[in-house]
């Protein structure tokens, strides 16, 4: 099997003498509860952590690791988050965009951004842009960006999860795993559900049938 060369994109942007590239990438589209959350993070061009691929690949405890890692050592990284009532409102696919773009416009207060590489989505900027179809596994800087996107969502799952022990958000992050739905379907529905979802519509037509 080939091996990827994590910093094609970013080489070919330094040679072309641009200075500050943003790796952007969202994590969250898929849980019934819970905000979508997007980073952007910027990296030193001399930047080098052994390992490091999309988030979805690493374990939990290294994700945590390489968290620490990069926020110490990246030039500058911003958050976006689009909550579960935004997600209902104007769909997911606008959410996350959403998401990028206040995470792209936190780092741009920091640093002069030149360039971002998106996983996957296309953005309207005033910069220039390169989506990259599976780019958390093609960029070190999206790479980078997707570790702090899931450990930042992460940890407010386990903060749901304090909160709410019985719905097992801390192993399920909120997504539609058997034993979530059959926590639903005992505890009912909590704030910060996205009503707009297929399970969770369900539902809530299943409460107003009750009702009547």
């Amino acid at each position: 099997m080939e091996k990827i060369d994590l910093y094609k994109y970013e080489n070919e942007l330094y040679a072309k003498k641009v200075k500050y590239i943003g790796g952007v990438d969202e994590v969250g589209r898929g849980p019934l509860i819970g905000p979508v959350v997007a980073c952007c993070c910027v990296l030193p061009k001399d930047f080098v952590l052994e390992g490091l691929t999309d988030s979805k690949k690493l374990s939990e405890k290294k994700r945590d690791l390489f968290y620490n890692y990069i926020i110490n050592h990246c030039i500058a990284y911003g958050i976006g988050i689009v909550t579960p009532e935004e997600i209902d409102e104007i769909n997911i696919y606008q959410a996350s965009k959403k998401a990028m773009l206040l995470a792209i416009a936190e780092v741009r207060k920091k640093i002069n951004l030149e360039h971002v590489l998106i996983d996957a989505m296309p953005l309207e900027l005033d910069i220039k842009t390169t989506s990259i179809i599976k780019g958390d596994s093609k960029s070190i800087s999206i790479a980078a960006a997707s570790v702090l996107a899931k450990v930042t969502r992460d940890r407010m799952m386990y903060q749901l999860d304090e909160k709410y022990p019985l719905y097992g958000f801390k192993n399920h992050k909120g997504y539609p795993t058997k034993k979530h739905l059959e926590a639903i379907k005992k505890y009912g529905l909590i704030e910060g559900y996205r009503k707009s979802y297929g399970p969770i519509k369900e539902i809530i037509e299943k409460e107003k049938l009750n009702a009547k």
